[in-house]
């Protein structure tokens, strides 16, 4: 994942859209690859005031490796009433670290943090991972869960071109109480399937891509209560800024998007996906 981080920072940012008439949450962020600095660091503080600047003031920083869980944690403790954090080896990583035992470990350690609100990002990801890897990725995703259940936090799930197994384990394992579908890149008969079964979807920028049409109608039938907004920045910037560097700002951009896609007043929509954020991860000044 290294290499692809590398090549995320090397892109200009999106410029900052137009500022919401009221405050959110970005439910899932990487300040660390937007900065590639440490996590109390100026530049971070500039991401986060730029954010702030058009009504983002809050950020849910998430892990995917036992270093990087640990910048997420740190953090959270210096930014401690604008980031919370989440923990977790992202499934790509499952399968190649050296010491898998030792990794989780430390995650386990780092999710008793009181700042760490979430498990994740755990998850399949099929797209990155060969046949002979996904078992390992699978008994991790099982791990997460537990832990997850454990502590009483919510999970945060990857889901790339692994939709019916992610699914099959959760009901096989059982979600914990409070399970979030990161970037949600399913159908709608998926989407439904996520409802009825209380599941959260986060939306991203994918939302506004033209080859995206099933993800607009999949918004449309998430009941408000079960709905985030997310950047999942560096990644995933929205149109029209499609190969520049997305930050927490474009928030901004998505939820007018996904406003427009459910005939939703903005402000509303903005009140309660934070209420939404601060009701699965807790309150970010505590």
């Amino acid at each position: 994942m290294a290499d692809r981080h590398n090549r995320e920072i090397d892109r200009p940012l999106a410029p900052l859209p137009e500022p919401l008439p009221i405050t959110t949450v970005d439910s899932h962020a990487h300040l660390e690859i937007i900065t590639d600095t440490a996590p109390d660091s100026p530049e971070v503080g500039e991401v986060l005031a730029q954010a702030k600047s058009v009504g983002i003031d809050r950020v849910l920083q998430v892990g995917y490796s036992a270093e990087q869980s640990q910048w997420c944690v740190d953090a959270a403790e210096y930014w401690n009433t604008t980031v919370l954090a989440a923990v977790a080896l992202h499934p790509n990583e499952a399968p190649v670290v050296k010491d898998l035992d030792h990794d989780l470990a430390i995650i386990a350690t780092l999710a008793e943090h009181p700042r760490v609100r979430a498990i994740g990002e755990t998850g399949l990801d099929y797209f990155r991972t060969p046949p002979q890897l996904r078992g390992v990725q699978q008994d991790s995703f099982k791990w997460h869960i537990e832990l997850a259940k454990r502590t009483n936090k919510a999970l945060v799930i990857h889901d790339r071109d692994s939709h019916d197994d992610i699914l099959s384990i959760l009901l096989e394992v059982g979600a914990p109480e409070k399970t979030v579908f990161h970037c949600f890149s399913g159908d709608v008969e998926m989407a439904k399937t996520c409802v009825e079964r209380g599941y959260v979807l986060s939306f991203a920028g994918t939302i506004t891509f033209k080859n995206a049409p099933q993800l607009r109608e999949a918004v449309k039938l998430v009941p408000i209560d079960q709905l985030l907004v997310e950047t999942d920045s560096p990644f995933l910037t929205p149109s029209p800024h499609r190969g520049k560097l997305n930050t927490p700002a474009q928030i901004a951009t998505i939820l007018r998007a996904v406003a427009k896609e459910r005939g939703a007043d903005l402000i509303e929509l903005a009140v309660a996906v934070g209420a939404n954020a601060e009701r699965i991860f807790g309150p970010f000044s505590a």
